[in-house]
C-alpha cells in the first residue's frame, strides 16, 4: 500500500501542476525478476518517477515507454526480457531469466473510473479489496488496462462492464486473498490481473521510551501506521514521535478504545512497566486480535502468565500461538535499532505468513508465485 499511497500522492501534485501522467503496471511475470505483479509506477510527462517496477533497470526504458503513451493518449503493452544479457536496446543484462510484462497507461482524467481513481478507492477505507487490470499479449492490440475496483459491500466501479463478468473470479481472490493471472479471450490473448490488496499494516504500541523511537521510524519508512499510548506525559508526546499517527496519554484499562482491530492490527507491549503491560495484556486476550509481541525475558512473560492465573485467567493454547514474547526474531540484536529491526522483521514474517529464516536455505523461489489461470 505505501506505494500506492505515494503515487496517488505524486499525481495529486502533478495535477495540481497540470502535468500529464501515465501508470506503468506489472501485469505478468514469466520465470523471475525483481517486482511481481501489481508493481507500480507514476511517471509525469517532466520525467518524474513514483513508485517502481523493477530494481531500477528497466526504469530508464520505462520512462521512454510512458512518455509514448502520454503524447499518443494511448495504453501500451511492453514485454522486456531479463534473462537475454545481450539486449543491446534495453541494456538489462541482469540474467534475472524472466520476461516481464508491463502495461503503460495514460491516465485521462475525463475518463471516469480511470486508473488513479480506481486506486483512490483504496484510501477511502481501511478495508481489503480487489483491483482488476485487463492487457492482451497480442502486438497492437487495444489494452483496456485497471478497470474494475471491488471490495465487499461497497458499489463495483469500473470502466469497462466486460469486466463484470469477473465479479465470480474477484469474489474468489477476495476469499482466498490470492491475486491471480486469468487467461479471457484467445482470439486477442486478452489476460486479467486480479490483485488481492490488503492495508497496510498498523503498529499499536504500548509503550513511549526511547527504544519506540527508532521503531516508529522505520516502519514509517515501510509506509506502516503507528499509534503510540502509554502512561508518563512526559514520554507520550507528538513532539518526541513525529512520524506517528497517534500519541495519547492513556491508562491501561483504557488503552484499547478507540482502537479499531483488523487482520492487519499488531500490538506491542513495551512500557517498560511490568503492571501497564500485564494490564494491557489481559484486555487484548479478550480480543481477536492475531497478534501481540511482548518485549522481554521469557521470565518476564512467564510471571505474566502466573499472575494472570491467579486472577483466574488462563490463556489457552490458541490465544498463546498469538503471543510472541521474547518479540522479534534472532538477529543477535542489542541496542534500541537492533531490536526495531528484529522487532519489524518479525512482523513482516507473520505478515507473510513466513518464518524469518535466511534465504540462503530456502530452496523455493524467493517471492510467493502469483497463481496464472487457463
Amino acid at each position: 500500500m505505501k506505494e500506492i499511497n505515494e503515487i496517488l500522492k505524486a499525481y495529486s501534485q502533478a495535477k495540481s501542476e497540470e502535468k500529464k501522467t501515465a501508470l506503468a503496471t506489472v501485469v505478468k511475470v514469466e520465470g523471475s525478476s525483481y517486482r511481481q505483479p501489481g508493481a507500480r509506477m507514476l511517471v509525469t510527462e517532466d520525467g518524474q518517477l513514483t513508485g517502481a517496477i523493477s530494481g531500477g533497470c528497466l526504469e530508464g526504458d520505462a520512462l521512454r515507454k510512458a512518455l509514448l503513451s502520454i503524447n499518443q493518449k494511448q495504453n501500451k503493452l511492453v514485454a522486456y526480457n531479463t534473462s537475454n544479457e545481450d539486449d543491446a536496446e534495453v541494456g538489462l543484462q541482469l540474467g534475472c531469466n524472466g520476461i516481464v510484462h508491463i502495461l503503460f497507461e495514460y491516465i485521462d482524467e475525463e475518463v471516469e473510473n480511470n486508473p488513479i481513481q480506481l486506486l483512490q478507492q483504496l484510501e477511502l477505507e481501511r478495508k481489503e479489496a480487489v483491483i482488476v487490470t485487463v492487457f492482451s499479449l497480442k502486438r497492437n492490440a487495444f489494452q483496456i488496462g485497471t478497470t474494475l475496483f471491488f471490495r465487499k459491500e461497497s458499489p463495483v466501479l469500473t470502466h469497462d462492464n466486460e469486466a463484470l463478468s469477473l465479479i465470480s473470479d474477484v469474489k474468489e481472490v477476495l476469499k482466498t486473498k490470492t491475486s491471480v493471472v486469468k487467461k479471457l479471450q484467445e482470439e486477442n490473448d486478452s489476460e486479467a490481473l486480479i490483485e488481492y490488496i490488503k492495508p497496510s499494516i498498523s503498529l499499536v504500541i504500548a509503550g513511549a521510551g526511547n527504544d519506540i523511537q527508532p521503531l516508529v521510524k522505520m516502519a514509517s519508512i515501510l509506509g506502516w501506521k503507528a499509534t503510540i499510548g502509554e502512561g508518563r506525559a512526559t514520554h507520550a508526546t507528538a513532539k518526541r514521535f513525529p512520524k506517528a499517527s497517534q500519541v495519547s496519554v492513556v491508562k491501561p484499562e483504557q488503552f484499547l478504545d478507540n482502537i479499531t482491530i483488523d487482520g492487519q492490527t499488531y500490538f506491542l507491549l513495551m512500557t517498560h512497566n511490568y503492571k501497564y503491560d500485564l494490564a494491557v495484556l489481559k484486555s487484548l486476550l479478550q480480543t481477536n486480535c492475531h497478534y501481540i509481541g511482548i518485549l522481554g525475558p521469557k521470565s518476564k512473560f512467564n510471571r505474566m502468565l502466573d499472575d494472570l492465573l491467579i486472577e483466574g485467567i488462563t490463556v489457552n493454547e490458541e490465544q498463546l500461538s498469538r503471543i510472541h514474547s521474547p518479540i522479534g526474531l534472532d538477529i543477535g540484536a542489542e541496542t534500541s535499532e537492533e531490536i526495531a529491526l528484529s522487532i519489524i522483521s518479525e512482523i513482516k514474517a507473520v505478515a507473510s505468513g513466513r518464518i524469518g529464516t535466511s534465504l540462503k536455505y530456502k530452496s523455493g523461489k524467493i517471492h510467493d508465485e502469483i497463481c496464472y489461470e487457463e
